[in-house]
């Protein structure tokens, strides 16, 4: 027996269609202070076109994914700073970084290595994609370019600064230096992760103007530190305050083998690389040996009194 369905039920089911229909073929809506914050840069004149930082056509989709007006990106500094690729960046990242580099890494690297800063290598510009890469996790701000992730830095005299390598195993200088420039990126980005804010960051620093929340708060992490004074300022004091204690020391060993690459295009470097790891446990480096001038120096003065408590 068929039975027919009552009008209440068909007047109901023609509403819920009418009212799916609605959305049938919409596409999804960037977020509007997106495009105001690039319309916005553009009208206080922060960012100028030139040689090297090109108006580009937009970037729409897929997804929200996207630019209204980005920029390609070769150097910065009015051509004194070069990528070692080209950078899509939105207006206020193109002004925030130019302005990073004028106040605070210049200066660190005059003061620490008597010369200046002639590139920034870069590991990720614009890319769309989930936060750490990670298949259904909520956008990065790559996806919108309004992050860059920052593998390293060369001086003029063309030695090579890596976060993967110096961020703990530099000498002094560099280590300071590294640490001025993470402090200085957290006064000028509302998101700041280096090394030792968790795994994936083990070789990079991340900067964004993300809008965390209606309170406008940021994020730096790890927690910026005190730093050594520059070669010329106090040589005593910066030998004596060389060695760090165990309560100054992070988090962030970069001696074990990182997440395997998967390269993106248009991204230089493993932090674009990480779609496939499951996690933060997917990095999991070797433990440290505890220095000698803390534990270490309990273990050895115990030792040492059960020694002479032994001959006594």
């Amino acid at each position: 027996m068929v039975r027919r369905a009552s009008p209440l039920s068909l007047l109901l089911a023609l509403a819920i269609l009418a009212l799916s229909g609605c959305s049938i073929g919409q596409k999804p809506v960037r977020p509007a202070w997106r495009t105001q914050a690039e319309n916005a840069c553009l009208a206080q004149k922060r960012v100028n076109p030139s040689e090297f930082i090109a108006l580009a056509n937009e970037v729409d989709g897929p997804g929200i994914c996207g630019l209204t007006k980005p920029f390609k990106v070769t150097a910065l500094q009015g051509g004194a700073v070069s990528f070692n690729a080209t950078a899509t960046l939105d207006c206020p990242m193109v002004a925030e970084l130019d302005a990073w580099l004028a106040d605070t890494v210049q200066p660190a690297a005059q003061a620490r290595f008597g010369q200046q800063v002639v590139q920034i290598n870069s590991m990720g510009s614009y890319a769309c994609r989930g936060i750490n890469n990670q298949r259904g996790a909520q956008l990065s701000e790559h996806s919108f370019g309004n992050a860059l992730d920052i593998g390293g830095f060369v001086l003029a005299d063309g030695r090579e600064i890596t976060l993967v390598r110096d961020w703990t195993r530099g000498d002094e200088q560099t280590r300071a230096f590294l640490m001025e420039a993470h402090r200085g990126a957290c006064g000028h980005f509302s998101t700041v992760l280096s090394p030792g804010s968790n795994a994936f960051h083990y070789n990079h620093i991340h900067v964004d103007l993300a809008v965390h929340g209606r309170s406008g708060r940021s994020i730096c992490k790890p927690e910026p530190q005190e730093t050594l004074p520059p070669p010329d300022s106090s040589p005593l004091v910066a030998r004596r305050e060389a060695q760090p204690s165990p309560e100054e020391e992070t988090d962030n060993d970069t001696t074990g083998k990182p997440p395997p690459a998967a390269f993106e295009e248009g991204d230089i470097g493993p932090h674009a690389s990480l779609g496939r790891v499951a996690g933060p446990q997917a990095y999991a480096p070797p433990p440290r040996l505890a220095p000698l001038d803390g534990i270490g120096k309990l273990i050895d003065e115990t030792e040492r009194t059960s020694s002479i408590a032994r001959r006594r």
